[in-house]
Formats: C-alpha cells, sequence, structure tokens
C-alpha cells in the first residue's frame, strides 16, 4: 500500500485535525531572469479522475514540506530544472515556495478563509552537471 500511495495518515481526523492549508510551487529562474513556476497538483483543483491517480502528489507535497525530509529538498529541486533545461538558456536557481493558510474553526461551524501566506523554504543553485 505504501509504494502505491493509497496509505492514510490519520492526521486529517479528531482529536487533532489538520489546522493549515499548504501546498508547495517550485520556482526556477534561467540565465536570463526568466521565472517558470511548477505547480504540484493540487486535488481541489482537479476532478474526481484525475484526484485518483494524482492523489499521491498531494501526499508527496504533505511530506515535503516537513523539514525532517530536507534531504530530497536537493533533488526535487533538478527535477524541476530538468523540466526547464534549454541549453541557451539553463536554469540556474530554483526555489521551493511553501503557501499556507491557517484553518480556523468558527463558533457557528462555518469556515471563513485566512489571508494566505508563503514563504521560500528552499533555495537551490544549480551546477552544469545538475541538469544532466
Amino acid at each position: 500500500m505504501l509504494w502505491s500511495g493509497l496509505f492514510q495518515s490519520w492526521d486529517m481526523f479528531a482529536p487533532a485535525p489538520k489546522s493549515v492549508n499548504a501546498y508547495i510551487q517550485g520556482v526556477v529562474i534561467t540565465r536570463d531572469g526568466r521565472i517558470h513556476t511548477w505547480k504540484f497538483p493540487r486535488m481541489e483543483q482537479l476532478s474526481l479522475t484525475q484526484r485518483y491517480f494524482k492523489e499521491r502528489y498531494r501526499k508527496f507535497v504533505e511530506n515535503l514540506q516537513d523539514e525532517k525530509n530536507s534531504a530530497v529538498w536537493p533533488d526535487v529541486s533538478r527535477h524541476l530544472a530538468r523540466l526547464y533545461n534549454d541549453p541557451s538558456n539553463p536554469p540556474e536557481i530554483v526555489m521551493l515556495v511553501r503557501y499556507w493558510s491557517d484553518i480556523v474553526p468558527q463558533p457557528d461551524g462555518s469556515y471563513r478563509p485566512q489571508p494566505e501566506r508563503a514563504r521560500i523554504f528552499f533555495e537551490y543553485r544549480l551546477k552544469p552537471e545538475d541538469l544532466k
């Protein structure tokens, strides 16, 4: 079950459900200063069929944000850089950016969206060998 991405973490249920809505984007900056944004799939923006096939990305992103998994940040950055690799204008910097907003329970049980915040949590300066 683990390799398929179909396992269930129990942090979405009581007594302490998640209190933050978060997602990650990759930002790739090329030599000429162009900025490319790569968005990990977000379940709320996908159809039911797409969610079935891409659920593992949600779990990957949830785990990617965790500091204890920082060892994979350079690999993720190199992968994103290769998506935008153009020998005439190679990527130079990749940033992983976390966006989040708090989920604050209202006394009447309703939900009121909170302001979204962002933070660059990892920046990687590419080396030529990273793009191979």
